[in-house]
């Protein structure tokens, strides 16, 4: 560390250059447990180091909402999804429409470019 603090990288810098090199990681406390996010300097109520594991992107369902827009922008859908290792977290939708969706589905992770850097955004699981 060089006491600037400007060169220490955290947890968030991590994860995103994580989905820049295309991979989905989360972390747990050291020597296991249960699975967190967003990525954080230490575990919650413990304070225990963390480490970082890769996920396996899948996910299900477990709430929707869509976006109007003024036309001629599309609709889209922000989801409330649980990973398969426990977690829930946001991010949107692709490949749906609002017949298609149901709660409970399953989906899978895709990491996307975005227009500030990559984004983790999920797919039902039979296209990916």
């Amino acid at each position: 560390m060089s006491g600037d603090g400007m060169s220490e990288v955290g947890p968030a810098q991590v994860w995103q250059a994580a989905l820049a090199e295309g991979r989905l990681l989360l972390q747990r406390p050291v020597g296991g447990g249960k699975a967190l996010f967003p990525p954080r300097d230490a575990a919650p109520g413990s304070g225990a180091a963390l480490e970082w594991f890769a996920a396996s992107g899948r996910a299900v369902l477990y709430s929707l909402t869509w976006v109007q827009q003024r036309p001629p922008a599309a609709a889209y859908a922000i989801a409330l999804v649980e990973l398969a290792e426990g977690p829930r977290l946001m991010a949107r939708l692709d490949g749906l429409d609002g017949a298609g969706a149901h709660i409970g589905m399953a989906l899978a992770a895709r990491i996307t470019p975005g227009a500030d850097g990559p984004a983790l955004t999920f797919i039902p699981a039979g296209e990916a």
